[in-house]
């Protein structure tokens, strides 16, 4: 974890550090996804949306990956799914509100309960995103266009067979202290998701 925080501090005080996020990103998918998912071919696809901090929104839509790996936990069973996503961010400007686009991928857990027959769901991931920008409000400026993604989320999935979904997520994106300022963003997100 030192080697990884080292490095990542490094290629930020990088002149390219919009372009050194990309390749951690891309690094990220090409280790994270084939070993978590079940090969390229995605299982479905979400939207989802919310608001956050200083009046900002977000709109995002994506593609999930379901994970072979189960393991059954004391009345529970984990799972998982690898995702995909863009999002456009709108947030308060000097003249009005600006625009932001961010992509990343994000590895989530998922808690189903009675031994994974129940249709509800607890879930939680830590992945990696990178912004076309800075992200820079006027009571708020992040230092890096490459962030980490944390979400806690639950959520019910309908259908006899499971294959559309509704959940509640909380996200924040911050770049755990690589370089300051890092205030942080947190959104409430609305989310569906159904599989192809």
């Amino acid at each position: 974890m030192r080697v990884c925080l080292s490095t990542l501090r490094a290629m930020n005080k990088s002149k390219n550090t919009a372009g050194a996020a990309a390749a951690l990103c891309a690094a990220c998918c090409a280790f994270v996804v084939p070993a978590c998912a079940q090969g390229w071919r995605p299982d479905g696809y979400f939207v989802q949306g919310g608001g956050g901090d200083d009046r900002t929104w977000n709109a995002t839509a994506g593609l999930t990956w379901a994970w072979r790996w189960r393991r059954s936990v004391p009345g529970s069973e984990v799972g998982g799914i690898t995702e995909g996503f863009v999002s456009h961010w709108s947030a308060p400007s000097g003249d009005g509100r600006k625009g932001f686009t961010q992509a990343g991928v994000l590895p989530v857990f998922r808690l189903r309960f009675d031994q994974g027959r129940s249709e509800w769901f607890a879930e939680g991931g830590i992945g990696l995103s990178v912004m076309d920008q800075h992200f820079v409000t006027p009571g708020k400026q992040m230092s890096t266009s490459f962030n980490f993604v944390d979400v806690l989320g639950i959520g019910r999935s309908f259908d006899a067979d499971g294959r559309r979904e509704l959940g509640l997520r909380l996200q924040h994106l911050s770049n755990a202290g690589i370089r300051l300022p890092n205030p942080g963003q947190n959104f409430w997100q609305l989310r569906y998701a159904s599989a192809f």
